[in-house]
């Protein structure tokens, strides 16, 4: 296996997780959402030392994605899909509130408090 295929086999993995995919299904769902050349871009991008690197747990990659998110005002599935990960990464209730209350400080109350609403919604179904 090369290592072009190897990374694009680690981004279908991690995105296998965060949507709640199964792998083999992964890239056809992916091409059907992005287009075909966007999806391989981003399997690729994922299977690289963002997703793998050691010094990062998939925890911290929960906290700085969402953080990322809700900076960007990103809501809907997409924002959902990632809290969803989030709590399957150890990021229980009580946590995701105290970050949202703290990018609210940072970020603003518009972004934070729309994104608190889909914590409350994300966190009521795990509950």
């Amino acid at each position: 296996m090369d290592i072009d295929t190897t990374r694009r086999d680690r981004g279908i993995a991690a995105y296998a997780r965060i949507f709640g995919v199964p792998e083999q299904e992964l890239p056809a769902a992916m091409a059907a959402r992005v287009g075909p050349v966007f999806a391989e871009e981003v399997l690729s991008s994922a299977g690289g030392p963002a997703w793998s690197h050691a010094g990062l747990t998939d925890r911290d990659h929960s906290v700085a994605i969402v953080t990322a998110l809700v900076a960007q005002g990103v809501s809907g599935e997409r924002l959902s899909a990632h809290l969803r990960l989030a709590v399957a990464n150890g990021l229980d209730p009580d946590t995701l509130t105290a970050l949202m209350v703290l990018l609210a400080n940072y970020l603003g109350y518009a972004h934070a408090s729309a994104a608190m609403e889909t914590v409350r919604e994300i966190t009521a179904e795990v509950s």
